[in-house]
């Protein structure tokens, strides 16, 4: 059985339907949530839904049960997440598990980002855990951009503090491939995946994208780190998300979000998703 972790969230529901669509029997997929009761769209497919919460080992523990691969979705709580992550790392080596396959960051140990720093100490405790593991080092989601695609049209601005830097980005649902592919593949422990989109962009060229498909005039406008994270706050994100948000973008500025080596692409057997294609997608 293949048990995957935040399995209602974003990226864990389409990590199953990657799986499912590969082929994999639903009887064999363990969706470890929080909140049971919320999926059920999932317990209609027939997939096994167990209660796991990052927080509670015991939890994990159970819903371990008979499970021999684990994708382990990187926790959304930011700050809480090497706490969490070793929970699920302990229940998966008490139950034998043969192979974790964890949502890292693209290039952690050197990534410029803040957000690394708790990926690189998940890396470290797969690492002593001796549980065999492949890490999946995920570049920038193309909807985290995307998704307030409709509010850059609006406003006519795209803000960041990335500067000329370029961003790999690729479609949530190309990592959730990858995850799929490695995690039902033969020997992959030990293997560290750079995953990141085909084409690079800077925000200057992705604001023409929206421009273009919208018909609207849309620019890029750069802002000092400090600045940037004002302005999020002010349309609604709590202070530490925005901090975290403006700090990814000066990391991206270092080119901690720029990879060209195609491997996403090639792990999944076609080319990633296209920028234009998300951009489409939000502003239908």
């Amino acid at each position: 059985m293949i048990l995957v972790t935040g399995a209602s969230g974003q990226l864990g529901h389409l990590v199953i339907s990657s799986l499912l669509a590969k082929g994999v029997a639903a009887s064999e997929i363990v969706a470890a949530v929080r909140s049971p009761e919320k999926a059920s769209v999932l317990t209609a497919q027939g997939v096994v839904v167990r209660k796991a919460d990052y927080t509670d080992l015991a939890s994990l523990k159970a819903a371990m049960t008979g499970v021999k691969r684990v994708v382990l979705v990187s926790s959304s709580e930011v700050g809480q997440r090497a706490v969490q992550h070793q929970n699920v790392i302990d229940a998966a080596k008490e139950a034998g598990v043969e192979l974790i396959a964890y949502t890292s960051i693209l290039h952690a140990d050197t990534s410029p980002l803040a957000l690394a720093e708790e990926h690189v100490a998940t890396e470290t405790a797969l690492k002593a855990s001796g549980v065999p593991h492949v890490l999946l080092r995920n570049g920038w989601y193309s909807e985290n951009y995307t998704m307030s695609a409709g509010m850059a049209v609006e406003h006519g601005a795209v803000l960041g503090s990335a500067g000329v830097g370029k961003y790999s980005t690729a479609a949530r649902a190309d990592y959730a491939e990858a995850a799929a592919v490695a995690i039902t593949s033969e020997n992959q422990a030990g293997k560290v995946y750079e995953l990141a989109g085909d084409e690079a962009f800077t925000l200057a060229q992705y604001a023409s994208y929206i421009a273009d498909i919208s018909g609207k005039a849309v620019v890029y406008q750069d802002l000092p780190e400090a600045e940037y994270a004002k302005v999020l706050v002010q349309v609604g994100l709590p202070e530490g998300f925005a901090n975290i948000l403006a700090d990814s973008d000066v990391g991206a500025s270092k080119g901690g979000l720029f990879d060209d080596s195609k491997t996403l692409s090639k792990l999944i057997g076609r080319p990633t998703t296209p920028i234009q294609d998300s951009i489409k997608v939000a502003l239908s």
